[in-house]
Parts: structure tokens; sequence; C-alpha cells
């Protein structure tokens, strides 16, 4: 199927698919105190199974998390059941549902992030297994969807591309990274038109395997650079804005995607823990660590069929995370069933 036939028919077939607060205590519901992780300034308070959805709602693999200015969660689940549903659900702050949207991705739910543009603010969503990604306002409303650029030559099949999340450029354009299909990263310009592509299989520099997650790193201090999350090689990679390499960071185990906020560097690791790096990349702390732990949860990844059996205070695939204004984490997982948990900052 060529490019633009793929993705009219994709869009017409999508849009043809047509509670009660959570209550935060430090006590869980069976009357024992919330595990606490981490260390120093880094030490968070463990609420898991976060928010409440309401009736007739419930999550297909937890995929995305965000936090727009007003400080709403924004949470984008895969669907992959018979009956399609919304796949992104929004939150206030302390758990109770605000709206939800998103029928049109069930089955390819993935990557969300959010951006300021002038004075509204544009959600960026990738579409897997659609094959597709799209920017819309904070309900939904579509501005533009898109699939491969044609500009590269790199794709002869729709099937090739499959893009896992998106990174915003300092001068307004953005920049995809087709994680699941090709291994490569696509730059745009404010206007949503393509730049240039680069990468591709393998593991040496520019090369990847799986670019799952990417970032626009811009700490104190550093030349702003774009980090990309390559997975299936178990490190970080840095490019310069126009996609020349520039090195690598290997603390990692299989990394999933990113978050700043100050100087700190946020990685979820589906290998069962979010790790917090500093200004230098070196590790702070990494949430939830276990070896023994991991052995378990890895073990022919069938306890993300079963989240109910997961430990306090342990992660089994966290697979996006994101800060909000206090410094608060939310961490989705990539279980069957969904997992959400909320970390809750500890003044030292």
């Amino acid at each position: 199927m060529q490019r633009r036939q793929f993705l009219q028919s994709s869009l017409a077939t999508m849009l043809a698919t047509g509670a009660a607060p959570a209550i935060l205590t430090a006590r869980d519901k069976s009357g024992t105190k919330n595990a606490i992780i981490g260390t120093g300034e880094h030490r968070y308070e463990c609420f898991h199974d976060w928010g409440e959805l309401p009736r007739g709602c419930h999550w297909e693999t937890t995929h995305g998390v965000c936090v727009d200015a007003e400080g709403l969660i924004y949470i984008k689940q895969q669907g992959h059941g018979k009956t399609p549903q919304d796949t992104i659900v929004v939150f206030d702050p302390k758990g109770k549902f605000v709206r939800s949207f998103g029928k049109i991705y069930h089955a390819g739910g993935h990557g969300i992030d959010v951006r300021k543009e002038g004075s509204e603010e544009f959600l960026y969503l990738t579409n897997s297994w659609r094959r597709t990604f799209a920017k819309t306002n904070l309900k939904g409303e579509i501005v533009w969807t898109k699939c491969f650029p044609e500009g590269p030559n790199k794709y002869t099949t729709v099937e090739q591309f499959s893009p896992t999340n998106v990174a915003f450029a300092p001068d307004g354009g953005f920049y995809v990274g087709d994680g699941y299909g090709s291994n490569l990263i696509h730059q745009y310009d404010k206007d949503a038109k393509w730049v240039r592509t680069w990468g591709g299989t393998g593991d040496k520099p520019g090369l990847m395997r799986t670019p799952h997650g990417i970032w626009l790193d811009d700490r104190a201090g550093r030349t702003p650079s774009l980090v990309v999350a390559d997975r299936a090689n178990a490190r970080l990679q840095y490019f310069s804005l126009d996609g020349k390499h520039l090195g690598f960071v290997k603390d990692l185990l299989f990394p999933a995607h990113f978050d700043i906020r100050g100087d700190v560097l946020m990685v979820p690791d589906l290998h069962a823990r979010v790790s917090l790096f500093d200004k230098d990349n070196k590790a702070i702390v990494h949430l939830g660590d276990d070896p023994e732990w991991r052995k378990k949860a890895l073990d022919g990844f069938k306890m993300r069929q079963k989240p109910e059996t997961c430990e306090a205070g342990k992660f089994i695939h966290p697979h996006d995370a994101c800060f909000d204004r206090d410094g608060n984490i939310f961490v989705v997982e990539w279980v069957t069933t969904g997992r959400v948990t909320l970390l809750k900052k500890l003044a030292r």
C-alpha cells in the first residue's frame, strides 16, 4: 500500500470506530504503610494504581504519560480489546477523572508529550501500530496526522514505519523516533515539514536498535542536543540537533524514554526500574532497582500479565515517566492491564 493511500484509509477507519477522586493516604488498602524508595533528596512515597477510572473504562497496556501547564495528567494506553475505547485519559493532580478521548488510536496508542506553542498547548502522539503520528489540542482535536516521510526514500511499505516517541526542538521543530520500525530518526521544522533523516540498524555510533525514546537535553551548562533511548543496545546515544553522533551513556538496562527537571535526567527502564542521572549523566539512583526482583519480573515476561503480584515499591516494566511541577513522578508500565504509580516526592 502506498503511503498516501494508507494515511487516508487509516484515518477513515479510525474515525469510523467512532468518577470519584483517588484518595491519597499514607496507607494502602490493606492498612500497611506505602513503600518509600530512593535516597537523599530523591526519596518518594509510592502510590500504586493511582487515579480512578470512570465506570466502563479499564486500562489496556499503559504506554505514555505527560503533564500540562495546568497540572493535568494525560495517560496514553495502547488499547487491545475487541471493543475500541479511548486511548488517552486525563486526570487532575488528585487522581480525579477529567475527560478521555482518542478512540481512533485504539490498538496503536503509544507515545504522548505536550508542548506550548504561543498561547496554546498541543499534544504530540505516536500511534505505533497505526503507523502514524499526530498533533492535537488538549481535547484531542486533530491538527494534522502524518505517516512516514517520503523525502529520505527509506521506506517501501507502510509496515516498515512504527513511530514510538517525539522530541521537541528549540526552534519549534520536532523529531520522531521510528523505534519499532526502521531504527531511524526523522527531523521536522516548525511547520511540520521534513528536514532530514539519520540512523539505521546496528550497534556502531549513529546506528540504533529500537530508538524507543527521544528528548531534547537542554540542561544548564550543556550544549542542547538530542538524547535517544537506544533500547535494545542498552544505552543512551547523543546526537547534535542536526543528527551528528556525539557519544554514549551506558549505565542502562533497557531504556524507554525521558523527562528532565532541573539538572536531573529521568529514564524509565523497561527492566524494572526508573533511573535518575545528574547533569554529568552519572547515576544518582535507580528507583526500585533490585537484581533478584528483576529476575522475577523478566522471567518470560509472565508478570506483566498479572501486575497484581508486583510488590509495593517495585516496578515490572516502566515504559514512560514524567515529573509534575512539584517534582512528583508519574510512572506508567507496559503491563497488560496497565499500571500507574505516583511517586510523591518527600521533603528531606
